[in-house]
C-alpha cells in the first residue's frame, strides 16, 4: 500500500502533516490538501485550545489514548506535524480515510438535486 503524502513512517511512530482550521462549524477530518491533511476543529486558536482539540479528535478517530498523539511542530501555526505512536502507517491511513467524508457523501448531504431544481414560477 502506498502511503498518502501527509503520512511519513518512522521507526518509533508515524508523522502526520496537518493544516488546521480553528473555529470551524464542526470537528471533522477533511480531504488532503497537497501534502497535508485538512482538519477542522470548533475550538478557537487561543491558549492552545485548537491544538488540544486536534489531539483529542485524532485520538478519538485512531481509537487510541490521547498520550499516543503528540504535537511535534507548529504550536502557533495552522501547519502542524503530529506524531502518532503505537500504530502502523497503513492502519492510520485506513482510519483517516474512513473518517473523512467522501465527495459523494458531501453532495448528498447538501442535497443531490440542489443544483438541478426547477426554477420557481413567477406570477
Amino acid at each position: 500500500m502506498t502511503l498518502p503524502g501527509f503520512l511519513r513512517a518512522q521507526p518509533d511512530g508515524v508523522l502526520l502533516s496537518v493544516k488546521l482550521q480553528p473555529r470551524a462549524s464542526a470537528d471533522e477530518i477533511c480531504e488532503p490538501l497537497g501534502s497535508e491533511l485538512r482538519i477542522r476543529v470548533t475550538a478557537p486558536p487561543v491558549d492552545a485550545a485548537a491544538n488540544e482539540a486536534l489531539v483529542r479528535l485524532l485520538a478519538k478517530v485512531m481509537n487510541c489514548p490521547r498520550g499516543q498523539v503528540q504535537l511535534v511542530r507548529g504550536q502557533t501555526s495552522r501547519h502542524k506535524v503530529l506524531k502518532l505512536y503505537g500504530l502502523k502507517a497503513e492502519e492510520i491511513a485506513t482510519k483517516l480515510s474512513q473518517a473523512a467524508p467522501r465527495r459523494d457523501q458531501l453532495r448528498d448531504s447538501k442535497g443531490a438535486d440542489a443544483g438541478t431544481r426547477a426554477p420557481a414560477f413567477r406570477r
